[in-house]
């Protein structure tokens, strides 16, 4: 605005360089757009991804854990406890 009023060489350029610098400005805002709808999508992907280790994990625990000793009679002789 300052060149249509001044009417200088410098005017001119500082016009145009802050109608760059606002350009530079939105291209950033939707390079910035594009990079957090994307890490949405990654986010979404891994919470899908994390629920089903969860339920695998939940899953695969029982067979993990050892069997419990048996319960049975012991062979041989067994002195009375006191």
């Amino acid at each position: 605005m300052a060149a249509s009023v001044l009417n200088s060489q410098e005017a001119v350029t500082v016009s145009v360089f802050l109608v760059r610098a606002f350009v530079k400005m939105r291209e950033e805002l939707a390079s910035n757009r594009e990079i957090l709808k994307r890490l949405a999508e990654i986010d979404k992907t891994l919470l899908a991804h994390d629920s089903a280790l969860r339920d695998l994990y939940q899953k695969l625990l029982p067979l993990l854990t050892p069997p419990p000793p048996a319960q049975g009679r012991k062979i041989g002789f067994q002195p009375p406890e006191d």
